[in-house]
């Protein structure tokens, strides 16, 4: 059973309050009316009249007061039992006697009257006396009791006999009478006292005891009296004597009164908040008028307040609303009207309805009927409740789609231990059915579904600590790996969210650690085969060195004249050396790249004069040039210095340089050394008026093994650039086929090493 709407609640309560309200004052202005009871001393002071006194009462049968042995005498010439028999039988005969009874007792008119009778007449007379109402009956003429109604004696007996305070003003004013009960909350011993200490002159009851004898009128008043933790609350009734004067009763109203204050100070504060709520609430009355609206079903409707004080009918409003577009579309706007109008006569809260207003305002309306007779209608804006709904569930389906395009299991958990969400990854690993995780199972009932394929009760007992403990150290995000029963391995980790979840996903890195397995494996059999190179090189390179030693000394030996040999034996002589120091420049490039793959090369770096190195560079290759029928000149230009650098180095990069120009250089060229210097570095050229390089070939002229054709063992160039990059330079290369070529090595002037990543092989 749905809750009650709290506007609903709100607005019956208001209006149980104003029922209760209403019952309250009609109780409070009859409160003083009923019978206070004329005692034993009234009856004792009006009997001695020798008359039949009736107590008129208009919610009571009226009774005799006084004259209880005349009673019978009359009721038998009248034919009457009792008392309201009596009045009855007076008033049959005589319809103005009727008619002065009616207007004595609803109005206190006094009257004076005479009823014949078969054996004489009868004398009426009738009098009020503060709420009271008197009918005197006796068989006197009228003429010989016309005395004034408040005689001393008799109204001195009826203000003394009052249980309530009581006083009695003469025609000036002037207190005459007061009892006991006045007396005492005065806390004087006497009339007279009290006029001496001027308390008596009470100005609330002397001044409606005035207005009574201005206006010849009964008037009524309620007042507070007495310390805030006793007041009571009296109701004053002042009626005009015939004298001139006037009389002021009082009753005790405390309990009505109060009752009435505090319901209207409930009303006051309900109708506060009646009007700051904000749905729109209108009440209709029994004959369909709206009673009571708040200003929030004006601004809803866009209805004029001035309109809506006039009490339209609910039938007026809706036939408004039909004609401003506010209404729900109907097809039958008759039928709609009869329906809503029928709503009047339930006598039980109807269902709530929704209403579409405009194709995108929608309206819960609510409607029960008023305690009071009528009709309570509630219209309730549900337009944003109902559009975050929409988007919070777009959201949601985002997010599940977003989880199972996931491949990684993911699962959800409240801070309550129950699953939340999960994707379809989720179900896959754990072999489980969709129906099995519906609705929100607790962990305990997931970890049933996992534990055949996760045995590891510990790693479970773990993960709900995790999820169940706010704890923020414990709740921290974890990570880890379980081996499952079938040999996978599987990756977990456990995160917090901000909400208090925590979010649990699982990953099959089986795949994963085997090909890292295998790559551990090759980059180790890599690594081994690396050292055996390095073994096999330095292994090979001694034995090359040894023999190539032999094979130089000797070459030079026979060079130099040690043995006879013919001149064609000398040549031969001069080009065994020849290729014998070839293959000894490869061995020790082979043996360069070996220490530069091994990262074990180290320059050793100093001040170095570079136009010495060109000087020394040409001197050394000047005889192969000039055999050769090629020109090898310095060029001179601005003097270039020194630089910090590893000289061994940089004349390796001569010589490859130009051993390569001379190839490529047919006798009557040229080959030029030259070096310049620029902001912050030092260039080395060497160029030649050779064949030049085709274009093809340029874009590889630097790797190993892939220079240009013809060349000794393509590392020469390759090593150029190694050991210039290792000083922190770059080579450059300009050629055209046919017109030579030209390489540079920019060389930084501080020997700015870079990090051995740098270096391109």
């Amino acid at each position: 059973m749905n809750s009650p709407d709290p506007m609903i609640v709100l607005v019956g309560l208001m209006a149980g309050a104003l029922l209760a309200l209403g019952l309250l004052i009609g109780l409070r202005r009859r409160a003083g009316m009923g019978d206070h009871g004329c005692g034993s001393a009234v009856e004792s002071a009006l009997a001695s009249r020798g008359e039949t006194i009736l107590l008129l009462d208009p919610d009571r049968p009226a009774r005799v007061i006084a004259g209880l042995d005349v009673t019978a005498s009359l009721a038998e010439a009248l034919g009457a039992s009792d008392a309201p028999g009596l009045v009855a039988a007076l008033g049959a005969g005589d319809r103005a006697v009727a008619e002065a009874v009616a207007a004595l007792t609803a109005q206190g008119v006094p009257f004076t009257a005479q009823v014949s009778l078969a054996g004489g007449a009868l004398a009426l007379r009738g009098w009020s006396a503060g709420a009271l109402a008197f009918l005197s009956v006796s068989d006197s003429p009228p003429d010989s009791r016309m005395e004034s109604a408040d005689r001393p004696g008799d109204l001195r007996a009826l203000i003394d006999a009052h249980p309530f305070p009581a006083l009695a003003i003469d025609a000036d004013g002037r207190p005459t009478t007061a009892n006991q009960a006045w007396l005492d909350s005065l806390g004087a011993a006497s009339l007279t006292e009290a006029l001496a200490r001027g308390e008596i002159a009470d100005r609330g009851a002397v001044a409606l005891a005035r207005e009574a004898q201005a206006a010849g009128a009964p008037r009524e008043r309620v007042r507070w009296q007495g310390p805030s933790a006793a007041r009571r609350a009296l109701r004053l009734r002042a009626s005009p004597l015939p004298d001139g004067g006037a009389a002021v009763w009082s009753w005790d109203v405390t309990d009505a009164e109060g009752a009435a204050e505090a319901a209207a100070r409930d009303v006051a504060a309900q109708a506060l908040i009646f009007a700051q709520v904000a749905d729109a609430v209108a009440i209709f009355g029994p004959d369909q008028r709206l009673r009571l609206h708040n200003p929030a079903f004006a601004r809803l409707w866009g209805l004029e307040p001035a309109w809506l004080a006039d009490g339209p009918t609910h039938g007026t409003v809706l036939d408004r609303l039909r004609q401003a577009g506010r209404l729900p579309e109907a097809a039958d706007y008759a039928k709609f009207k009869a329906a809503e109008l029928a709503r009047h006569d339930r006598l039980d809260p109807a269902p709530e309805t929704i209403w579409r207003i405009g194709g995108e305002r929608l309206l819960r309306v609510s409607s029960l009927p008023h305690p009071g007779g009528g009709l309570v209608r509630v219209f309730s804006d549900i337009t944003p409740e109902v559009r975050l709904k929409s988007q919070f569930t777009q959201l949601l389906q985002v997010q599940q789609a977003t989880l199972d395009k996931l491949t990684d299991a993911v699962a959800v958990f409240g801070a309550d231990g129950r699953l939340r969400l999960h994707n379809e990854a989720f179900q896959s690993l754990w072999g489980v059915q969709p129906e099995m995780l519906a609705g929100t199972p607790t962990f305990d009932a997931v970890v049933e579904r996992c534990v055949p394929i996760l045995h590891d009760m510990h790693f479970w007992g773990a993960l709900k600590g995790r999820i169940t403990d706010p704890d923020p150290g414990v709740r921290a995000a974890v990570r880890g790996e379980a081996r499952a029963a079938d040999g996978r391995r599987l990756a977990w980790q456990s995160r917090p969210l901000p909400d208090g979840a925590t979010l649990v996903s699982f990953a099959d890195v089986t795949d994963t650690r085997r090909l890292e397995g295998a790559l551990s494996d090759r980059e180790a059999a890599l690594d081994t085969a690396e050292r055996l190179k390095r073994q096999f090189v330095s292994s090979v390179s001694y034995e090359l060195r040894t023999p190539l030693t032999t094979i130089l000394g000797y070459a030079e030996l026979l060079e130099l004249g040690e043995a006879a040999l013919s001149e064609k034996g000398r040549g031969w002589v001069a080009a065994v050396r020849s290729a014998a120091a070839d293959l000894a420049r490869s061995v020790e490039d082979i043996l360069a790249f070996a220490e530069l793959d091994a990262g074990e090369m180290a320059l050793d770096l100093a001040e170095t004069d570079v136009g010495d190195l060109l000087t020394g560079a040409a001197a050394d290759w000047r005889e192969r040039a000039d055999a050769a029928g090629v020109g090898l000149r310095i060029e001179a230009g601005e003097e270039p210095g020194v630089l910090l650098a590893d000289a061994p180095s940089l004349i390796r990069v001569l010589d490859h340089l130009i051993e390569h120009a001379l190839r490529q250089t047919p006798a009557g060229g040229r080959i030029t050394l030259s070096a310049r210097r620029a902001p912050g570095e030092v260039c080395l050229e060497v160029a030649d008026t050779g064949r030049g390089i085709p274009f093809h070939v340029q874009a590889h002229i630097f790797d190993r093994f892939s220079g240009e054709e013809g060349a000794a063992a393509g590392l020469g160039l390759a090593l150029v650039k190694a050991l210039v990059e290792l000083h922190g330079g770059w080579v450059a290369l300009e050629s055209e086929p046919g017109a030579g070529a030209a390489f540079a090595c920019h060389l930084p002037v501080g020997g700015q090493v870079p990090d051995e990543s740098m270096v391109l092989l």
